[in-house]
């Protein structure tokens, strides 16, 4: 089936670039990002946040067991908060 599509400029060129270096076309390129992005809504998989645990012992003793407004009140201490 032959349509239309709005694609920004900088996008299109990096698509043909893409397609260019692996020998394919930008219509293949279109169609396998469709393919996945279908493929992966239909398994359900969405975001996914990425692991950003830091080194460290975990909470410091001082805000162990803090209410959310007292873990606020600490972030934004100095702030004019």
């Amino acid at each position: 089936m032959k349509t239309t599509i709005e694609i920004a400029d900088s996008l299109l060129e990096a698509a043909r670039q893409v397609a260019g270096r692996e020998k394919t076309t930008v219509k293949a390129l279109v169609e396998e990002g469709l393919r996945k992005v279908i493929g992966d809504r239909a398994q359900g998989r969405g975001f996914k946040l990425r692991r950003a645990a830091f080194k460290g012992a975990g909470l410091q003793p001082q805000v162990a067991g803090a209410s959310w407004e007292q873990l606020r009140d600490l972030i934004y201490e100095g702030h004019g908060a």
